[in-house]
């Protein structure tokens, strides 16, 4: 699980020739970075290696690939870059500029394959394998468009910054990394795609940056987060990441599914139906009929959610 720290070098006179000191000297800046984290070290983690880039205009950013373990990282990392800056300075000739991780974790990713068989696809009269073509129409549409990818992504979101917030992660950063992710090509992409598997079943694919944590930081003191990991069974980081890509994957199938049969409307207006009822005062099993019948009447208003209520309850 790598986390990267960009640290920032700024008018260096000569590149080739900074690139070159850094170079030589890596041993002994990795060994500098390691001494600033002592415990992530006493449990197997810290720097893997370091990568240089030449922006032009004498501007370098180097990069520290950090091992972080089950930590999310941000700490750890950000605090490498401030050990190693004024060494990095001294040996490039130029000023030291950001020292900070990046959200782009693209040396942290996380893939989800997953099958769904056609004979659960059906819909109404639709059979399964009409529905399958049609995902796959849309998984298409999306990789196309990049207005469509967007709300593609979001969907997919849905279900990422549900496991991310449950268990005391920063969604904001992952929504981040995921989308520079799916710009990385200069073009806006979708983060899963889905196609027809040989066997005629629906395969989904899923690749993202999935920076996370099961310790330190809030997730250590916080009740809830660590409830949550506990009815997960999850122990890692890495399990954690796996288990919010699949979520990923299944909400946007079942967003896919939805729009490429019955329309996404009917779902959600369903759901609005249930909050109107439960607005009106609908309470237990009181809240699915109201809104059924609301919603059986195309009419899902709060008057009316009432109205049904007192006809319910009388």
């Amino acid at each position: 699980m790598l986390g990267a720290l960009r640290l920032q070098l700024d008018g260096v006179p000569d590149v080739q020739v900074a690139r070159a000191r850094i170079e030589d000297a890596k041993v002994e800046i990795i060994a500098l970075a390691d001494s600033s984290v002592p415990n992530i070290i006493a449990r197997g983690g810290g720097m893997r290696a370091l990568e240089i880039r030449d922006l032009g205009d004498g501007l370098l950013v180097v990069h520290l690939l950090v091992d972080t373990l089950d930590a999310m990282g941000a700490n750890i990392v950000n605090t490498m870059a401030e050990t190693v800056a004024p060494t990095l300075a001294s040996l490039s000739g130029g000023r030291v500029g950001l020292r900070i991780l990046s959200n782009l974790a693209d040396r942290r990713l996380v893939r989800v394959r997953g099958r769904v068989p056609t004979s659960v696809l059906a819909v109404g009269e639709q059979s399964g394998e009409e529905v399958r073509d049609a995902i796959v129409r849309a998984s298409r549409f999306a990789e196309t468009d990049p207005y469509r990818a967007v709300t593609h992504n979001k969907g997919i979101m849905n279900g990422v910054d549900a496991v991310i917030l449950a268990t005391g992660n920063d969604f904001r950063a992952v929504e981040a990394g995921a989308h520079g992710y799916a710009a990385r090509s200069g073009k806006y992409s979708p983060l899963c795609t889905f196609r027809v598997a040989e066997d005629g079943a629906l395969e989904g694919r899923l690749e993202m940056p999935m920076a996370l944590g099961v310790v330190g930081g809030m997730i250590r003191v916080h009740e809830g987060a660590q409830l949550a990991l506990k009815i997960a069974r999850v122990d890692s980081a890495k399990t954690l990441a796996m288990l919010a890509g699949a979520a990923g994957m299944a909400s946007n199938l079942a967003a896919l599914r939805a729009l490429a049969t019955l329309g996404i409307q009917r779902g959600h207006m369903a759901l609005h139906a249930r909050q109107v009822a439960i607005a009106a005062g609908a309470r237990g099993h009181e809240v699915d009929r109201v809104a059924a019948a609301i919603n059986l009447i195309g009419s899902v208003t709060l008057d009316e959610a009432k109205a049904e209520l007192a006809r319910i309850r009388s």
